[in-house]
């Protein structure tokens, strides 16, 4: 887990600061998914662009897991989204069925590769991208 870093908010988004703050990890991501499509942006692109630093094209190293079929196991798949990502039973199977949907964002290679797998041998379809 990340910790909480300390930020000096400006008056003027402290209410909009609060009301995120008492968002579910679901509910976020749904806002996120949502300002995303209406303004035609990408939450993660600024994370992408500060580690390339304008360099020429380097191998990809963070990965986003994406959830494209859940196939015939949906009970093994919801059991191995929960481990990934913590979430509570309701979430993960929430998020199961939206397929195709990302799991988990920003996800160093090798930890990419290993929930992929753990996804495959449950039934699942996984796009890494």
């Amino acid at each position: 887990m990340s910790e909480l870093k300390q930020v000096e908010i400006p008056a003027k988004f402290q209410g909009l600061v609060d009301a995120i703050e008492k968002l579910t990890i679901m509910e976020l991501a749904e806002l996120v998914k949502l300002l995303e499509d209406k303004f035609g942006v990408t939450a993660a692109a600024p994370v992408m662009m500060a580690a390339a630093g304008g360099a020429a094209v380097e191998e990809k190293s963070i990965f986003n897991i994406e959830l494209t079929d859940i196939g015939g196991n949906k009970i093994a798949v919801i059991k191995v989204v929960r481990e990934i990502t913590g979430l509570g039973l309701k979430e993960a199977k929430d998020l199961v069925d939206a397929a195709p949907k990302v799991v988990k964002e920003g996800v160093p290679k090798a930890e990419a590769d290993e929930m992929k797998k753990k996804l495959e041998e449950a039934g699942g379809k996984v796009t890494l991208k």
